[in-house]
C-alpha cells in the first residue's frame, strides 16, 4: 500500500507540473493544475501515514 501511494504521489506531481505548463502556455483553466495537486496532497498524506 505504501509503495502504491508513493507511485500515485509521483504521478500526480508530474500531472500537476504538466497542468501548470498548460495553464501558463495555453491560457487554460487553472483546474488543470489544481485538481492533480489536491490528489497529490492526499496521496502524500496516505504515504506519510503508513
Amino acid at each position: 500500500m505504501k509503495k502504491a501511494a508513493l507511485i500515485l504521489n509521483i504521478l500526480f506531481i508530474v500531472l500537476t507540473l504538466i497542468g501548470a505548463v498548460l495553464v501558463i502556455c495555453y491560457d487554460l483553466n487553472a483546474g488543470y493544475a489544481v485538481i492533480p495537486c489536491v490528489f497529490a496532497l492526499i496521496s502524500n498524506l496516505i504515504y506519510r501515514g503508513k
